[in-house]
Formats: C-alpha cells, sequence, structure tokens
C-alpha cells in the first residue's frame, strides 16, 4: 500500500478533455512529449483539483468548481502568483507553470504547478507510519512551526506587499463573512444571529505586525516527505491567502482542530489527525504557537469562534451550490449539519468565555 496521496477516476460533470489541455501545455512547457492521462484528487471541496501525467512528467491541474461561485474566492492567477513569488521567502510552494485566463478552453481559467510527491494526512494517521505518541508531538509542532515562519515571512521582500490590506482586516474578516453568509443562506441553514453579535461586540484591534495569512492551514494541506514522514516539504491550497492578522489564521487552523477529548458529533467532522496520541490540544496549540512566534496570546476565544463562523460559511456557501443543483457531488448534502454543528460549538465558546 502507497502512502502517497492518490489521484482517483474523475467525478462526473467535472471532466477534463485531455485533447483539449494537450497542445495547450505542450505550447507552454518545454519538453512535453507523449499524451497525458487525466485523473482527479478526490480530497477538497473548493477548487477542483487533478493530476495530468506525461511520461516521466507529472502536473497538478487546478480549477475553480463548476456552478456558481464567488470569483474573488477562486481566483487562479491570485493563486498562481503567490506560488511563484512566495516560495523566495516560503520554500513549501510548488512552483507554478503556466495561467490560462481563457475560460473557453475548459470552462474556466486554470494554472498547472508541478506535483509535490508525498505524503498527505487526512483523518487518521497511517499506521505504516509507526509514529508513536512522541513522534506525534513533534510533527503536531512542526506544522505549527511551518505556521509561524509563513507568518514571519517578509512579504514585501517576495514582492507580495500588494496582495491585502492589514489595516482593518478583522472588522472586514467579521462583516465580509456575515455578509456571504447571508447571502449563501438557505431555507434550511441556521442564521447564526447570536455569534454574529458577539464578534462584532468583542472584536479585538488588528495585531501589529501584519503577516501573510493562508487562510486554510490544515494537515490535509500540507506534503510530508515520503522518506521522512516527519519532514514538511510542501504546503498547498494558496486561494485564500492574503495579508492580515495573522492570529485570525490561527483561529481558522483552530476551527479545523479537533482534539481527543471533543465530544462524539464533533469528531464525526474531523478531517486530519488531530485527535492522535501526541497531538497538542488547542490550548496547547495556542501557548505552542505564541512561544515560537514570540508573542503572548492571553485568550483565544475570539479567534477560535471567528474560525468556526469562517468555516460555517465555507460549508455554507458550498452547500448553497449543492442545494440549487449547480453540483452533484453527493458529499455536500451533509454541509447543512456540519453548518448546524459550527454554530453549537460557537455558541458553547461564547457562553464559557471570559470575555
Amino acid at each position: 500500500m502507497t502512502l502517497t496521496d492518490q489521484s482517483t477516476q474523475v467525478r462526473p460533470g467535472e471532466e477534463l478533455d485531455a485533447a483539449v489541455i494537450d497542445p495547450y501545455l505542450k505550447a507552454h512547457i518545454p519538453g512535453l512529449s507523449g499524451s497525458p492521462s487525466i485523473s482527479q484528487f478526490p480530497g477538497g471541496a473548493s477548487n477542483l483539483t487533478y493530476l495530468v501525467q506525461y511520461p516521466g512528467r507529472e502536473f497538478v491541474l487546478r480549477r475553480p468548481p463548476f456552478g456558481h461561485k464567488a470569483k474573488s474566492a477562486h481566483d487562479m492567477g491570485r493563486e498562481f502568483r503567490i506560488l511563484n513569488q512566495l516560495n523566495s521567502g516560503f520554500p513549501y510552494c510548488p512552483k507554478a507553470y503556466v495561467h490560462c485566463t481563457d475560460e473557453a478552453l475548459i470552462g474556466g481559467e486554470f494554472y498547472v504547478m508541478d506535483r509535490v510527491k508525498g505524503i498527505i494526512l487526512r483523518s487518521d494517521l497511517p499506521p505504516e507510519l509507526g509514529l508513536d505518541a512522541q513522534r506525534t508531538e513533534a510533527l503536531c509542532k512542526s506544522f505549527i512551526e511551518r505556521m509561524v515562519e509563513l507568518h514571519q515571512v517578509d512579504y514585501n521582500a517576495c514582492g507580495l506587499g500588494d496582495l491585502g490590506k492589514p489595516e482593518g482586516y478583522v472588522q472586514r474578516q467579521i462583516e465580509g463573512w456575515a455578509s456571504r453568509y447571508e447571502k449563501a443562506l438557505t431555507a434550511d441553514a441556521p442564521r447564526w444571529e447570536k455569534v454574529i453579535a458577539w464578534l462584532r461586540e468583542k472584536m479585538p484591534a488588528d495585531h501589529p505586525k501584519p503577516a501573510i495569512v493562508h487562510n486554510d492551514y490544515r494537515f490535509d494541506n500540507v506534503i510530508l516527505d515520503a522518506d521522512n514522514p516527519m519532514r514538511i516539504i510542501g504546503v498547498l491550497d494558496w486561494e485564500m491567502t492574503t495579508l492580515g492578522d495573522p492570529l485570525m489564521d490561527l483561529g481558522n487552523t483552530l476551527a479545523y482542530w479537533i482534539q481527543a477529548d471533543d465530544p462524539a458529533p464533533v469528531q464525526l467532522m474531523r478531517r486530519q489527525p488531530s485527535n492522535a496520541p501526541g497531538m497538542l490540544t488547542r490550548q496547547q496549540f495556542v501557548d505552542y504557537y505564541a512561544e515560537r512566534a514570540g508573542i503572548k496570546i492571553d485568550n483565544y476565544d475570539f479567534y477560535y469562534t471567528y474560525g468556526l463562523f469562517r468555516l460555517a460559511g465555507i460549508v455554507q456557501q458550498i452547500y448553497y451550490r449543492f442545494f440549487h443543483g449547480q453540483t452533484q457531488d453527493k458529499r455536500f448534502a451533509q454541509f447543512i449539519h456540519m453548518n448546524k454543528l459550527l454554530e453549537h460549538m460557537s455558541l458553547q465558546v461564547i457562553a464559557k468565555s471570559p470575555l
């Protein structure tokens, strides 16, 4: 059994035409020969990711989802630029080769990058890795250290100083996600009114040192070296990256971080092995992040609650497409239940918070 991330058959309705892709890639990437085979990576619920294989060469092609979409959330050109420019300061970005803006070619913009072949962790740690609690803790800390490293990148030196507007970032995120959530409402969705009111009331000032914010940093977006699984060799999914408050990015990651003692309904939502023996708890995660970043975080309730609400916004936007028949992916039918659970989790944090 291989532990490297595997592609599978392309999902119905999401096919790519190799006869169209092949001449385009050969015109823009030197040295390609033969005919490509195209398969799809099954993970992910936003942008679609395909494996394009030529003899001796492997590429990853990313395009927006089919159906209605917020263009700013699926900006292929932006992600292409980030990969190429950020690599000088954060050497975990795959090399990107070409960005196609002609939507007529495959029905949407796309870009093509190198495939970084390695292990991507999903819900559980593969037993073949043989990670005991001590090594799992070391891997967890390495994961946090890469996040701190990203937040300490000199984005101006990478030519990314215009990537976002750090001033007013916290408020823009709260108001922006409140607006996006309202636009994606379906008749069966919770309204999140109490949580949104609390976030507006407890909103802190922006962090004094802005950073590159990945906005989707979790274990299934990092690649481990197949020969040394303790080493992170790649970070993926830069589609929502911007400049802003690094603690808001921390909150995004905490929203995915389901620990071992979380209740059973929450465990059903887990997509990474954050509950494995040796993995840090959310509080330990925050403490280690603060230690490595050289800052003090007295209370992370606001950032965690924001992360839960933002995740619900993403989930609801995807469910909206399913609800209205814009995607046939049956995985998304359950997203309404995830949304309701996220609201319940947020209300529990608020009820216990000293803020």
